[in-house]
């Protein structure tokens, strides 16, 4: 005889019609805006499901039904649980919006089963609460309730790095600044400073930073350990509110507000450069970081790949990547083959925002209504800081130490 199971129901009435619900709800780009942080699925009956998140929970299943607009199904196993179960999610219109009713099933109730069981009810509450965020407003409440450390140009920690910055340690977040008025600079931590854990959650790679911010809200106060040198201090640190831009309300508008920040950074990059020779712009401080040129270099790639960013945002079809590791030197090369001098690069580097700025101003009215990518986009492009400004003490530096060489 078969033992009891329980089924989860939840329902929600969306502002949006069924189609782009149905949309959230199989393509992966969008399903890591709202939902998880990896995804890929294969949308139809038979098809593969698999669902990662950072922390390490992830599912594996198999589409049942698809019906575009209609409904959705699919199997679901994760990590930790007993056993597969069902989830079927069905869509009705309802006044120009959506009914959606999810229906999590065949979940034991048995001891076994009790501790999984309240974690699903717990999560598709939030999750269903953040897919009609999303839908309705652009706005991730993942990311809108998460609070912010404050500190930019953070890598992880390597044996080359470790060994040249005197830490005892091999692993950790390194970080490159600070932002002023934000938690990390208020609890004094600084450029090169090794952090090696927030709260009770250790960092040693990046998605541990999420992890430990998943933890708190803004205004909780931490305490936060981390290496300066052979040193190994532990402080409070309050963690800040996360400062939201408001939304254009059309392209030209988003484009008008980048090109002011555009203006200001190029300022800065100018200033950087103010009577610099070739020699010392293009010498490397050591033979393994970058000369002032090559950060240049590194700034046109990244407007490059902005643009990239936008059009993947206009097709749903952003990618997902295992790591990145922007610190080649075949792009600089090249670059600097084309655009040997400071003033080429400038010119290159104004030359791609233009670009980008034409992009923005070039973005369709139903994109821009759509909300779920235009607020990620606004965010990335208006919240400070902006890319330069991460990178000018690098370049400063590379150029101090180039002329006292």
């Amino acid at each position: 005889m078969a033992g009891k199971t329980q089924t989860l129901k939840l329902k929600r009435t969306i502002a949006q019609p069924p189609a782009e619900v149905y949309r959230a709800l199989t393509r992966t780009s969008v399903l890591r805006t709202w939902f998880c942080d990896a995804a890929q699925a294969d949308v139809r009956k038979g098809g593969r499901l698999y669902l990662y998140w950072n922390e390490g929970y992830r599912v594996i299943g198999e589409f049942t039904a698809a019906e575009p607009g209609k409904q959705v199904a699919f199997t679901w196993h994760g990590n930790g649980e007993p056993e597969p179960t069902q989830v079927q999610i069905k869509l009705k219109e309802k006044n120009g919006g959506t009914a959606l009713t999810l229906e999590h099933s065949g979940m034991g109730a048995g001891k076994k089963w009790n501790g999984a069981a309240e974690a699903l009810a717990h999560e598709w509450e939030n999750a269903l609460d953040n897919l009609q965020s999303v839908l309705e407003t652009g706005e991730d409440l993942r990311l809108v309730r998460r609070p912010m450390l404050g500190i930019t140009g953070f890598s992880e920690l390597d044996t080359e790095a470790a060994a040249k910055l005197g830490v005892p340690v091999k692993q950790g977040i390194r970080i490159g600044g600070t932002v002023p008025g934000m938690g990390a600079e208020a609890a004094g931590l600084k450029a090169d400073d090794v952090v090696v854990s927030i709260g009770k959650t250790k960092l040693t790679h990046f998605p541990h930073i999420s992890l430990a911010l998943q933890q708190h809200h803004a205004g909780d106060a931490v305490p936060v350990t981390f290496y300066r040198g052979a040193e190994k201090l532990t402080l409070p640190m309050t963690l800040s509110r996360r400062p939201l831009p408001p939304l254009p309300d059309t392209g030209a508008e988003l484009a008008e507000v980048a090109r002011k920040i555009y203006e200001a950074d190029d300022a800065a990059i100018a200033q950087v450069f103010e009577g610099v020779s070739e020699e010392a712009a293009g010498k490397r401080p050591d033979p393994k970081e970058w000369s002032a040129k090559e950060v240049l270099t590194h700034l046109i790639v990244s407007e490059r790949g902005t643009q990239d960013g936008i059009s993947w945002m206009l097709t749903d079809s952003e990618p997902w990547f295992d790591d990145f590791d922007n610190d080649l030197d075949a792009r600089p090369r090249a670059l600097l083959s084309l655009h040997p001098t400071v003033g080429a690069l400038l010119n290159e580097l104004k030359r791609c925002e233009a670009e980008t700025l034409a992009l923005l101003a070039a973005l369709p009215p139903e994109f821009i209504a759509r909300k779920r990518n235009y607020w990620r986009l606004c965010l990335g492009t208006l919240q400070p800081p902006t890319h330069v400004q991460t990178h000018l003490e690098q370049m400063r530096a590379a150029i101090e130490a180039a002329q006292k060489s």
